[in-house]
């Protein structure tokens, strides 16, 4: 089965190429010469997840998944959330985006956030919707090279290391999008 993903970031292709079974064919936009920005304008993670989708399957063709992943902080009443790669303004770094964070949490002694991940899969003129959760802590400070994104500073309930201390073995057995993608593949699986 051959699938696109609708993403341009490496890091999340990289992470989603390790758990999908060696039966899906993975094509990024670049493979099939999509390289228009798609404009995520949707105030929900789902909203954005199906925008990418749809625009894939419209335009191109192919049966495709999207993904939107935001990072929800209790005491910031769930924020950056759908707002997290441009948290600290255009264009989107993710060293601005975790600075300032972090500087709003520096007073804070609640610390605790969720990443959430939405998927949405169009396949064979169907909608699907997959979700995954992962729940943790805002660190004080950045821990780790590996990962991207607010890796180094999110640190996952009953772990000693921040996501980017782990091996991407071991973050995608527990993080947002590997529970995502787990249940995608699982359907997948069972999809006549």
């Amino acid at each position: 089965m051959k699938l696109v993903f609708a993403t341009n970031n490496p890091g999340k292709l990289k992470e989603v190429q390790e758990i999908l079974p060696n039966s899906i064919e993975l094509l990024s936009l670049k493979d099939i010469g999509c390289d228009e920005e798609i404009e995520e304008t949707a105030s929900t993670l789902e909203g954005n997840a199906q925008i990418k989708a749809n625009h894939i399957t419209e335009n191109y063709g192919y049966n495709c998944f999207a993904d939107d992943t935001g990072l929800e902080v209790e005491i910031l009443n769930g924020e950056p959330g759908v707002y997290s790669a441009r948290y600290a303004g255009e264009p989107a770094n993710a060293e601005n985006n975790m600075n300032k964070l972090l500087n709003s949490l520096k007073t804070k002694e609640n610390r605790k956030a969720r990443f959430r991940t939405s998927i949405c899969l169009n396949l064979n003129g169907e909608q699907f919707l997959f979700d995954g959760i992962c729940k943790g802590n805002i660190l004080t400070q950045k821990q780790g090279e590996k990962g991207f994104g607010y890796d180094p500073i999110f640190q996952p309930e009953g772990f000693i290391k921040s996501f980017a201390e782990m091996s991407s073995n071991e973050k995608n057995k527990i993080s947002h999008r590997g529970l995502a993608i787990q249940e995608l593949v699982k359907f997948l699986k069972d999809f006549k």
